[in-house]
């Protein structure tokens, strides 16, 4: 099934009930669950041996204690798995389920079934996939409108930060300093090359890498997603485009093979929230979700929505209850007729995100609530419709899904508990959800609503409050892309432009025209250039009214 990542999350198609086996010879992916954890080498008593000192600094801030939920499995009978003839491969295991992901045909599997220490096992997914050549990059798509110049310092992504505070947030000095975001996602090409995520690597905050579907390290690839979602807390250029948690420190894992849609993505994320834990992670964000997927796994239905059921809601919750605040999206299924939240929304402890327009709107397409059993979801709700993101070439345009408003406020989110380090992340969860545009009054569309970082954050010390937000002045007209490359180029109207006849004329290093253009009156916030081709180098852009005067300068790549 084709997925169109670009218009947000579709939900994809994962499950837990075991699946026959296939004949001899056919390779599939199993998680293979152990009967206990008698006689490992592990002790809950050092942790150190298994779990990273960020992760136990993170539990003993939270007060939360090392189980044995979360020893490794015993490594003597992943050693008996691997002696079982017929070459199985062991993946990956996972301590939260006492279990490991094993890659073998059905006869080899019947063999593993007999071992006396396993307990039982569960088909993942319906064959091993041959290579696929990477995910087709998406097209620019309607590049992204810019606010009035006065908010061009976070270029087409204000109103997204805007509409829960993250300006004031920024201005009070919180930015995501300190604080670890794991983003989980179907992959993330471009972002080692893109300018406006360039500071990750330049500042040392791309912590670690990941890929749960095709091993290794290399996440540079696949889908454009995860790029997009990534853009939205992590970007970095002034005039041009900043995120909601600019200086934040990510770990990026693939966990999503958006070729097929079998259970076997959510034993990835599973892994990769293991994985996040061990390490230190503060923050899950995922814009995945899970409903129906490829025969002949079978799907899940409504009843399953219950936190309880599916394979990554059960890791969802578990990694809520060692003291990681996870965000994942709630799905587009809103006008569709599954019409609910996916799995691992339906995960109780987390922050599951709605999407609203840019007046704060539910979307159409925005997934509602309750969970089957009953429990208000979404969680909050952040800005989804015609959300600015950042493509695999640094190109910002605007985008729909559930998928956006999660990062978005992932990030928000992040530097709030920057902010208030002495919280647990359900502590933050609740401050958000109390001050939040419905707190008083949740429903099934937008959960508790919009939250603020403002609110929440005077909240908690009134008598020691932000200052209220000034309105920003007007600042000089505005032009992008900048850099420049053959593309088209948008120009920034401040108001005291609007409704006047305009000359543009471009300037070159040495002061001559080499370009002009008339525009007609307009109250646009934005107009088009038709600059033609240029030589590189830096340019001016001068923009009249025969008695007001503004310049931007910009460079020709």
């Amino acid at each position: 099934m084709t997925r169109n990542f670009l218009t947000g999350l579709l939900l994809l198609a994962l499950g837990v009930a075991a699946v026959p086996a296939a004949a001899q010879g056919t390779v599939r992916r199993h998680l293979v669950y152990f009967r206990d954890k008698a006689g490992t080498p592990f002790s809950v008593a050092q942790p150190q041996a298994f779990l990273s000192a960020r992760a136990i600094a993170r539990r003993t801030r939270q007060r939360i204690a090392v189980l044995p939920r979360d020893l490794p499995v015993n490594p003597a009978y992943v050693a008996q798995i691997r002696a079982v003839a017929g070459r199985p491969q062991v993946l990956y295991t996972s301590r939260w389920f006492n279990a490991a992901l094993v890659s073998c045909d059905s006869v080899t599997l019947a063999r593993i079934a007999a071992l006396p220490n396993v307990r039982s096992a569960s088909t993942l997914n319906r064959s091993a996939r041959p290579a696929q050549p990477d995910a087709p990059t998406q097209g620019a798509g309607v590049p992204a409108a810019r606010t009035l110049a006065g908010r061009a310092f976070y270029g087409s992504a204000y109103a997204q930060n805007n509409q829960i505070g993250v300006p004031g947030m920024h201005d009070a000095g919180y930015r995501g300093e300190g604080m670890q975001i794991a983003v989980f996602d179907a992959g993330f090409p471009g972002v080692n090359n893109i300018s406006p995520l360039q500071p990750l690597f330049q500042e040392q905050r791309l912590a670690s890498t990941r890929n749960f579907v095709d091993g290794g390290t290399n996440v540079y690839q696949r889908s454009n997603h995860g790029t997009n979602c990534l853009s939205t807390m992590a970007a970095n250029a002034p005039g041009y485009y900043v995120g909601s948690a600019p200086k934040a420190t990510y770990h990026l894992c693939i966990t999503e093979d958006d070729y097929s849609e079998h259970p076997v993505e959510e034993a990835n994320w599973l892994a990769a929230a293991e994985y996040a834990d061990s390490t230190g992670v503060d923050i899950i964000s995922s814009s995945l979700g899970y409903t129906d997927f490829d025969a002949p796994s079978p799907s899940y239905s409504y009843s399953d929505m219950n936190g309880r059921t599916a394979i990554s809601s059960r890791a969802a919750t578990i990694a809520a209850r060692v003291g990681m605040l996870v965000v994942n999206a709630a799905g587009n299924e809103g006008g569709r007729p599954w019409h609910y939240i996916s799995a691992p929304a339906d995960a109780d402890s987390i922050i599951s995100v709605g999407a609203v327009d840019s007046l704060g709107n539910h979307a159409p397409f925005s997934s509602y609530g309750p969970t089957a059993d009953g429990r208000i979801k979404p969680t909050l709700s952040a800005m989804g419709q015609a959300t600015s993101v950042l493509n695999s070439s640094g190109v910002a345009y605007r985008g729909n899904g559930t998928s956006f408003a999660c990062p978005v406020l992932a990030g928000m989110a992040a530097a709030f508990w920057q902010a208030n380090p002495t919280l647990t992340a359900q502590e933050v969860i609740a401050a958000l959800r109390n001050t939040a545009s419905q707190g008083t009054a949740p429903d099934n569309a937008l959960g508790y609503g919009l939250p603020n970082f403002g609110r929440a954050y005077n909240s908690l010390h009134p008598n020691n409050p932000l200052a209220s937000n000034q309105p920003t002045a007007e600042v000089a007209l505005a032009l992008y892309p900048n850099p420049r490359g053959a593309g088209a180029v948008m120009l920034v109207l401040p108001p005291s432009l609007y409704g006047v006849p305009l000359t543009v004329r471009v300037l070159d290093a040495r002061g001559a025209v080499v370009a002009r253009q008339q525009l007609p009156a307009t109250n646009a916030a934005e107009v088009a250039l038709k600059l033609g081709v240029l030589a590189k180098g830096q340019y001016l852009c001068e923009v009249s009214t025969g008695t007001v005067r503004q310049t931007v300068r910009f460079q020709q790549q």
